[in-house]
């Protein structure tokens, strides 16, 4: 994926939180912060979605950073339902402002990521550059998970599947129906952007490249 990567260890409220990063040739143009998939499910970093963002995001000049969230790959802690996972965000997120103060900060979330990242983009004092969420679950999805409904941000870009059986559209639509939000749908496509994940790929790097005019 890179020439350089390389694992950060930062310090959560449930102990140790293990970061991927993947540094592009050159500067970078920004920092990325992609989340993954719902934990209990096998969600990790390495889920096939996540990776393929990181890749496409490190190949555009990004620095890509993968977390795993508590629990998984390396991280301490146990599965907290989304609460103790966006406290975690907020950790990640103050750490690499305070390490890449220069380098404009993107937040790009997919399912369960996607929902942990909107609660932390909401909690923060400073906005981030960029906040891109990806299948976002919203109210109670069809495996029996509650979604606490999130405000999302006016700039937000939003991407779903037409076809999401996780997490249907639907539910996304009624909820941003209010704000009129809009959203990215592709057409006969799952929760998992089947088909469809290059194309969506190009989509986050278009809008991040101009939230950030890079």
């Amino acid at each position: 994926m890179s020439r350089t990567r390389e694992t950060l260890d930062l310090t959560g409220p449930a102990g140790r939180l293990r970061l991927t990063l993947d540094h592009p040739d050159g500067a970078p143009r920004g920092v990325a912060l992609v989340g993954h998939p719902q934990p209990v499910l096998g969600g990790s970093p390495r889920h096939p979605v996540p990776h393929a963002l990181a890749r496409a995001l490190c190949a555009d000049g990004w620095l890509a950073v993968r977390p795993a969230f508590r629990g998984v790959d390396g991280s301490e802690g146990e599965h907290d339902g989304g609460e103790g996972e966006t406290e975690d965000a907020a950790v990640m997120i103050a750490a690499l402002r305070e390490r890449y103060p220069e380098a404009p900060l993107a937040l790009v979330g997919f399912s369960f990521g996607a929902w942990v990242f909107a609660r932390a983009a909401a909690r923060l004092d400073r906005p981030v550059a960029g906040l891109v969420l990806m299948g976002m679950p919203v109210g109670k999805v069809p495996d029996g998970r509650f979604y606490e409904p999130v405000p999302v941000p006016t700039d937000a870009l939003m991407l779903h599947g037409e076809e999401d059986e996780r997490a249907p559209l639907a539910d996304l639509l009624a909820h941003l129906r209010a704000a009129r939000h809009p959203v990215t749908v592709f057409p006969g496509t799952d929760h998992f952007f089947k088909g469809c994940l290059p194309a969506a790929s190009r989509a986050v790097l278009a809008h991040l490249r101009s939230v950030t005019r890079a």
